[in-house]
């Protein structure tokens, strides 16, 4: 049943009581190891009773097991992976969590001899490496304390520049590495201190030379992970009621300030959220990857780790149904460079929704994210977003040009009604800008939008009602279009039409930048 280890001090003893050279001991780690092969385990079992001791050490016994450790450094090339498993158990199986700074730098040490002597213990070795990403879970409550964060900062320091002097070491180890770190990540039912310190490493790494080789995929997984967690708050622990209500008049800040049973019908609620664990965890890895991009702006590193960000968004998120929160990372990011990804990002979607190889339901969340972006991003300016609203209108215009029948069928225009509720959101929201600019104001009425919303196809009455009334009301106001009965629409009401448009997925009540209900995230980022 396996080797009995030597854990008693009759071990600690016997070898403490010779006065060994460090190349002694050397050799004397060497026999041990030798003599496993003819059978004689004695001084074996007594080395890997060393390995098991961890807490409450006398000051003799650290010394001792340093000594040992860094004897073993110098024996590597006699470790056999097979006929020293025991031992190899026991070394990969320590937490320097356990340990003070001189127990730690010796394993260290020992670790990456090990990694470079044979691509055999590469494996090995970063999974060692990369388990002490997370502290015993007897250590978790100290982690609030600054004596808990002070180990913390010494474990990692080490971690991470051990994978750093591996990597230069044995090149190929970036490879497996890219592998291990997103197979280790904690999963989303894991305490979130777990989750949270596992990030912050996976972070580090990104920004670190690391990252230059696995840091798209470490992102990738970060995001992935984010994704996981806002899957498992369901959208009624959010809304109240109707959700289509409330929208041009929803802001925390006077949310915030009422009583949970004054909030209107329709409302999204954060208070709800309070207490889901799952909302919890992913707020917090919220914030710390928002501080992390945040980090990027400032080192002129956005643009790059933004395209891995573009990326995952296109295959994950965009396509997610309707996710809650974990798009803010993309819009944080954008509002860090307005200039390029926040321009980028507004791009890609309008190419997205204007291409015709993408299936309806892409192109349809794609110009849902869109409408909501330029109508909360305050970042961009109003310049853009006419351009934008520019390709839009035209877009639309061409499809009510080039269809020969013109029967009103929101399942088979469905892509059409999305692009005309996207108009008249972002106009909800921008037409006031817009129109304080002479040029931006002359540019807007020459577009045909007037034409789109009076042809037969009749995206006013098949778009949102909420959306229709508010945009009516101020073209009214600004003196948009001529005034006709076509454009009264007194107390709307949902029709049929409109239920049929958005699906049953109900895109077209979706609007995935109305305000960020995560508290910490929404207080640090946005």
């Amino acid at each position: 049943m396996g080797v009995e280890l030597a854990t008693n001090k009759e071990g600690y003893c016997e070898m403490s009581d010779f006065d060994f050279s460090d190349s002694e001991l050397v050799y004397h780690v060497r026999d041990a190891l030798r003599s496993v092969s003819v059978g004689d385990n004695e001084h074996y079992d007594q080395l890997i009773g060393f390995m098991h001791y961890t807490k409450h050490l006398a000051p003799d016994e650290v010394a001792m097991l340093v000594t040992s450790l860094k004897a073993l450094s110098g024996a590597v090339s006699y470790i056999d992976i097979l006929l020293h498993e025991s031992l190899l158990s026991s070394i990969l199986g320590m937490s320097m969590w356990n340990h003070g700074p001189d127990v730690m730098d010796a394993l260290v040490e020992l670790i990456i001899s090990l990694a470079a002597s044979s691509g055999k213990f590469v494996d090995l070795c970063l999974n060692m490496l990369v388990s002490n990403f997370i502290p015993p879970q007897s250590f978790l409550p100290l982690l609030r304390e600054p004596r808990g964060i002070a180990r913390k900062e010494e474990v990692l320091n080490r971690v991470h520049s051990a994978l750093r002097v591996i990597a230069d070491l044995v090149p190929i180890s970036l490879l497996r590495l890219e592998e291990i770190i997103p197979q280790r990540l904690p999963l989303i039912y894991s305490k979130e201190a777990l989750i949270v310190v596992f990030v912050e490493s996976m972070l580090r790494l990104e920004s670190s030379p690391i990252g230059e080789f696995i840091g798209s995929t470490l992102l990738l997984a970060v995001v992935d992970r984010l994704i996981d967690l806002d899957v498992e708050i369901g959208w009624d622990d959010i809304l109240q009621d109707d959700s289509s209500g409330g929208i041009f008049n929803m802001e925390l800040e006077d949310e915030e300030e009422k009583d949970v049973s004054e909030l209107p019908k329709g409302t999204l609620n954060r208070q709800s959220l309070g207490g889901n664990v799952f909302a919890d965890k992913l707020d917090s890895l919220m914030v710390l990857t928002c501080e992390h991009l945040k980090s990027c702006a400032d080192s002129g590193r956005l643009i790059k780790v933004f395209e891995t960000l573009l990326k995952s968004f296109r295959i994950t998120v965009l396509n997610a149904y309707k996710s809650k929160f974990a798009q803010f990372v993309m819009f944080y990011a954008c509002s860090l460079d307005p200039e390029n990804c926040g321009v980028r990002f507004a791009v890609v979607l309008t190419d997205i929704f204007g291409c015709r190889t993408h299936p309806p339901f892409t192109r349809m969340s794609s110009v849902a994210y869109l409408a909501s972006y330029l109508s909360r991003g305050r970042f961009l300016s109003s310049s853009f977003v006419t351009s934008i609203l520019q390709r839009l209108v035209d877009w639309c215009f061409e499809y009510c040009q080039v269809q020969e029948e013109k029967t009103l069928n929101p399942e088979a225009h469905r892509v059409f009604y999305s692009g005309c509720q996207a108009i008249m959101y972002v106009l909800c929201f921008r037409m006031r800008s817009m129109m304080e600019v002479p040029r931006l104001k002359s540019q807007f009425l020459h577009m045909p939008l007037e034409l789109i919303l009076r042809d037969p196809l009749d995206p006013l009455k098949v778009c949102l009602p909420s959306i229709v009334e508010e945009f009516l009301r101020q073209a009214k106001a600004a003196r948009l279009f001529t005034v006709s009965e076509t454009f009264f629409f007194n107390n709307l009401l949902e029709s049929d039409f409109s239920k049929a448009f958005g699906g049953m997925e109900r895109l077209d009540m979706f609007f995935p930048f109305d305000p960020c209900l995560l508290k910490k995230c929404d207080r640090s980022a946005f």
